[in-house]
């Protein structure tokens, strides 16, 4: 895959080849990344993000959302259903289509939700939605009714579709908000177990086996949740799976009591971190999205107990991934894009333009969540040292970000 576009008119463009990042000058003169800093990568594509509207605009909307995520380097999202009215039908899916024709910077493409407002009890109308939307997932909570998760994916199966599965069995939740590691023991937290999430992941995966639908796990936080995933792909079984920027980068030795460290599923153990990142190095997880999820800052201002579950991620995902996975020797570059851009957009079959998003690589600075575009604030990488500074994106041959 080759990129071009223009870093200055004056100057010269910035070239993205699959493995390596040049200038190139008009006088033809190449200067590697390595001594320049810059860099052009195709546009990123986000397969996890929550944008709120229509039903919850006081969170997020998508003019705000489509522009925080071109600050992100981002041309390409895939919202989430979890909204008022819940997209189950087309009546209510072009509710939020119309709002994206009108507010949207970049690509778009909504999720349509598995059962009628999400509530697990009927199948939501799949076939209606299917030429609109990227995939169909019930994203906050798990399809608790083994029947229905089969129903869903024989149907989406006949579709053409990808069932997209957040997995959480609820009877093993037992009203906890953070991983029932030490963290919680020592502060006395109520603790959400590792086996809420791999269970489901261990039935869903069995379930694609019997349908031969394509399946993908959202956000991923376990290690069993990742050797499940690992082996199905030994027995070809059409699975794939995302994890996000906060599940390789923390663990919960880090937590604070704040809210902006509150998410579903919360970081956990720190041998859960090192199996999702040997994921990430050895293929088993091909994506990282953010599960970018604002709230009020009212609604993350109540503590670890009850704020509400949600971090913001699209403006911090590379900067953070670059500097503490690529520089830290643990991926390339390459292999970094390909995690954040070509794979989501390969999986998910997003043929839109991925434009690109040019960086200076050299340019140091500390996350401060006051010069984020989106309504939200809270993450809990807020006063760390990053490097990696998006300069540009552009997106259809239209300049949708441009660094200041």
């Amino acid at each position: 895959m080759l990129c071009t576009c223009p870093a200055d008119p004056r100057q010269g463009f910035l070239q993205y080849t699959g493995e390596a990042m040049v200038f190139e000058p008009r006088n033809n003169r190449v200067i590697e990344t390595a001594d320049s800093g810059l860099a052009v990568l195709p546009g990123f594509c986000d397969v996890h993000v929550h944008f709120r509207e229509p039903g919850f605009s006081y969170k997020e909307t998508i003019a705000a959302g489509t522009a925080a995520a071109a600050h992100g380097g981002y041309t390409a999202v895939c919202t989430m259903p979890n909204l008022d009215p819940v997209p189950d039908s087309l009546p209510h899916l072009a509710q939020q289509l119309e709002i994206i024709e009108r507010d949207a910077r970049i690509a778009v493409k909504p999720y349509g939700a598995i059962t009628e407002g999400e509530k697990g009890e009927e199948i939501a109308d799949l076939e209606g939605m299917a030429p609109f939307v990227c995939a169909f997932s019930d994203d906050g909570k798990g399809v608790q009714d083994a029947s229905q998760m089969r129903e869903a994916m024989t149907r989406a199966k006949a579709l053409g579709k990808l069932i997209v599965a957040h997995c959480e069995v609820n009877e093993l939740l037992r009203g906890g908000y953070i991983h029932d590691g030490r963290y919680a023991k020592t502060c006395g937290h109520r603790g959400i177990c590792s086996e809420s999430e791999w269970r489901q992941v261990e039935r869903d995966i069995d379930l694609a086996y019997q349908t031969g639908c394509g399946y993908h796990v959202c956000h991923i936080s376990t290690k069993e949740s990742a050797e499940l995933v690992r082996q199905a792909k030994k027995d070809d079984i059409d699975v794939s799976c995302e994890t996000a920027p906060h599940y390789l980068l923390m663990d919960d030795s880090m937590l604070e009591e704040d809210g902006r460290f509150k998410m579903n599923p919360p970081v956990r153990d720190r041998s859960d971190r090192d199996a999702l990142l040997e994921g990430v190095t050895d293929g088993t997880i091909e994506i990282i999205a953010t599960d970018h999820a604002p709230h009020s800052a009212e609604e993350k201002a109540r503590g670890l107990e009850k704020s509400a579950f949600g971090i913001v991620g699209i403006e911090t995902a590379f900067p953070l991934l670059y500097t503490y996975l690529v520089k830290q020797g643990m991926l390339t570059l390459a292999q970094l894009t390909r995690l954040l851009s070509d794979n989501p957009r390969k999986r998910f079959a997003i043929e839109t333009d991925p434009g690109q998003s040019i960086w200076d690589l050299n340019e140091e600075y500390t996350v401060d969540p006051s010069t984020f575009l989106s309504k939200g604030k809270a993450t809990p990488f807020e006063g760390w040292k990053v490097f990696g500074r998006c300069i540009e994106t552009i997106y259809n041959n239209n300049l949708v970000w441009k660094y200041e």
